[in-house]
């Protein structure tokens, strides 16, 4: 039998009433304890306000109009009076609620209660699933219909999630490994198990399976999942350092440098003829960059791959790379033969993790590398990243300094030891990004997360005047603010921000966000951009690594300054680590010394 989703909607009230981590743990604990092992995978998706994987890209494609058509139609209310109960409360969710409390129970013709009958788990799972592969003509009506539907039969705390779900604003503060601890803790599993799990999802990056295949065939039957071509796997991240003397210390000697290309990073899976792009976050991008697929199916020497590539914006009339910003051009529904001749690309190969039935995600780097040369077929349009491999800090900073001169950012060094394996998920000490902004006194950018905003005064009057951004903390699982920033916005800019960031306003401040200071609006963690600024100082009023470097302070950038960058390639938790400024202001500690 199916968990009511009742029981469901109770829990996500307790979980979004607390911001401690241990608590939140606690009360999934319970939840998946009362879950039979039949909706486990649709309960983890939900959870994390889903409707599948992220990669499977299912989305409702309903919009705050479209939801407040479904609620009239749920309750028999005008459109009017739904739209003017929503800019009252400001959450569509709320304004569902208030309706369906109203509405109470159903009295028929004959003057008896109609028994409705409860809404399960499973059925609003295949419900959302429905509404998500609608299409064609009349398929807003459809869904708005099959919405309304559910949304007749909910009580006030079911309308409140299901409205929220379907708008994706669930907003639990639920994170993956969160869920993967309390799945670990459900099933009675010790570390060593744990760490079966989570490499389990980071190998299929489907938490729902990895989930229901524990709960129906125990930690035996996750061992047996793996890579499938067509699915993407978590990407191996790098941490990073400013000298070669740091990177020598920490990699050892020789070691494996390559150009780090500025550019969007790609998983292409190739299946015969068959060519899938996935970004860093796992969005398929293939309809993006027909070009690739061609580039693919004809210098990728193999049958069945998954590699990774940085594709790179070229200069067609000189051949140089153009610039990260140039190659967003490239991120459009329409006119993509257009933005092909405009825009055209390169692919760098850099690593190899299935090719031909052998998975190499367990061989160290060299023997990947050595796999790479053999199958990818160097042309106008395709070639290895860069590399070379020394043990002379001299030749190293050569390098980076031939990388830069050449249109890159600088350089991924990485380590040629025997355990010098692809860590899916894992951002480890096996890959260290060495690149320098010699546009600042900070010897790096920094890729933040904007968690809430402040109004603007005077000319800046009816946008947002400075942002407050957060760097990200995965062991706490939380963003940890770093600054106030408010320069370096163009006018444009400024026009552009709400309409950016406005679709993740939430009302209070976000569940997974430590902050001493109250911003004018707050948002949900979602929006990346680059910043760079003077120095990185001790901070009273900011949290990044509260207590790390000092007892009651974290730490901040000073004069910090937009760079003109927005991240839409990254997702929040691939800004920069609160781990990564302890380490930036260490080193500028040792340099002022």
């Amino acid at each position: 039998m199916s968990l009511p989703y009742a029981k469901l909607v109770e829990y996500y009230a307790k979980i979004e009433a607390t911001t401690k981590r241990l608590e939140m743990t606690d009360l999934l604990v319970c939840m998946f304890k009362e879950t039979p092992p039949e909706d486990i995978r649709a309960v983890c998706y939900l959870t994390l306000g889903r409707i599948g994987p992220e990669y499977m890209g299912l989305e409702t494609g309903l919009a705050d109009r479209n939801i407040i058509k479904a609620i009239s139609l749920a309750y028999a209310a005008s459109e009017r009076d739904v739209d003017r109960l929503y800019k009252e409360k400001g959450d569509l969710g709320e304004v569902a609620a208030e309706f369906s409390a109203k509405k109470g129970r159903r009295v028929s013709l004959v003057g008896f209660f109609e028994e409705v009958e409860p809404l399960t788990v499973r059925e609003v799972y295949d419900r959302l699933v429905m509404i998500c592969r609608y299409s064609g003509e009349g398929a807003i009506q459809r869904k708005i219909n099959t919405f309304a539907g559910l949304l007749s039969r909910a009580s006030p705390n079911e309308a409140r999630y299901l409205v929220r779900t379907v708008l994706g604003k669930l907003r639990l503060g639920v994170a993956d490994m969160t869920l993967l601890d309390a799945l670990a803790e459900v099933f009675g599993l010790g570390r060593e198990q744990r760490s079966v799990i989570e490499r389990a999802y980071n190998l299929c990056s489907d938490i729902g399976l990895v989930a229901e295949t524990l709960a129906k065939e125990g930690v035996e039957g996750v061992k047996r999942i793996s890579v499938q071509i067509g699915v993407p796997i978590r990407v191996m991240l790098a941490q990073r350092l400013s000298s070669v003397e740091e990177i020598f210390k920490k990699l050892g000697k020789p070691v494996a440098a390559e150009y780090k290309y500025d550019g969007e990073r790609m998983q292409i899976h190739k299946h015969g003829d068959e060519v899938t792009i996935f970004s860093r976050r796992q969005e398929n991008i293939t309809y993006q960059y027909p070009d690739v697929v061609k580039y693919v199916r004809n210098y990728v020497k193999a049958t069945d791959a998954i590699v990774e590539a940085e594709c790179v914006a070229i200069n067609p009339d000189t051949g140089e790379m153009r610039p990260f910003q140039e190659l967003m051009h490239r991120r459009r529904k329409y006119g993509i033969e257009e933005a092909i001749r405009e825009y055209p690309v390169k692919l760098f190969f850099f690593d190899a993790i299935f090719i031909d039935g052998q998975l190499l995600i367990d061989k160290p780097y060299p023997e990947r590398r050595k796999v790479l040369e053999q199958i990818i077929e160097e042309s106008e349009h395709t070639c290895l990243a860069q590399a070379i491999v020394t043990d002379d800090p001299k030749e190293l900073e050569a390098f980076f300094e031939q990388a830069v001169s050449e249109g890159c950012e600088g350089l991924v060094v990485k380590s040629v030891r025997p355990d010098s394996v692809y860590q899916a998920g894992a951002r480890g000490w096996l890959w260290i990004k060495y690149k320098r902004d010699y546009k600042s006194e900070l010897q790096d950018t920094i890729d933040v997360v904007v968690v809430g905003a402040f109004y603007g005064m005077g000319r800046r009057a009816g946008t947002y005047g400075a942002l407050l951004v957060a760097t990200y903390n995965p062991d706490k699982e939380m963003f940890e603010t770093l600054c106030k920033v408010g320069t370096g916005f163009t006018d444009e800019d400024l026009k552009r921000l709400p309409e950016w960031l406005d679709p993740y306003k939430i009302p209070h401040r976000h569940a997974r966000v430590f902050s001493k200071m109250n911003a004018d609006v707050w948002f949900e963690p979602a929006r990346v951009i680059e910043i760079t600024g003077a120095e990185i100082t001790l901070s009273p009023v900011h949290t990044c690594a509260y207590g790390v470097v000092r007892e009651g302070v974290g730490l901040a950038v000073r004069f910090p300054r937009f760079t003109g960058r927005y991240r839409e390639d990254k997702g929040p938790q691939d800004a920069t680590t609160s781990q990564e400024i302890v380490e930036m202001y260490r080193r500028q500690l040792k340099k002022i010394a």
